[in-house]
């Protein structure tokens, strides 16, 4: 799978914004001397390694698809507890009613980078793990296989997160 890397000034703008955004996260502090380094080493990354910040490379930067990005993450820590939650029931259970299983499910994104981040998605919520991606389709193991046909697996598994990536990357 090729993926190009964009050397833009726009590309590489909002490489430099979201390094910073994240050290400024990270670092706690809006203080002019941390604020200070963080632009200066995310300048020189965003400069020198454009393309390491490949989550950007199909990204389309506009307003609604900075909104759906806030939204995603909010769906998916919100898809995280839920899953959470429910792995930890079927575990505590004496019964343990687990239907383990492969599906396949299809997506609609065009882009590479945005399914990758759905496969990845997938993966990070407790009771599913995507084992490949082969086109359109991801197959999928899942604990409690509730719906094994695609239809119905796609829906559960794929749509919630594939509604904002599509903003997001197409």
């Amino acid at each position: 799978m090729n993926v190009a890397y964009t050397t833009s000034r726009p590309h590489r703008t909002g490489v430099f914004f979201a390094l910073l955004l994240f050290w400024v996260l990270l670092s706690g502090s809006l203080a002019p001397t941390t604020l200070g380094i963080g632009v200066i080493v995310g300048a020189i990354i965003a400069w020198l390694l454009p393309g390491a910040m490949s989550f950007f490379s199909d990204f389309r930067f506009s307003g609604r698809a900075v909104r759906a990005a806030i939204a995603y993450f909010g769906y998916f820590l919100l898809a995280l507890v839920k899953a959470n939650l429910r792995v930890a029931g079927l575990v505590l259970s004496p019964a343990l009613p687990i239907n383990p299983g492969f599906v396949k499910v299809r997506t609609r994104l065009k882009s590479p980078m945005g399914r990758l981040l759905l496969a990845n998605s997938i993966t990070l919520t407790p009771g599913t793990l995507t084992v490949e991606i082969e086109g359109e389709w991801l197959y999928v193991h899942w604990v409690t296989a509730d719906a094994p046909d695609i239809e119905g697996a796609t829906h559960e598994i794929v749509e919630g997160f594939e509604r904002y990536l599509e903003v997001m990357y197409g």
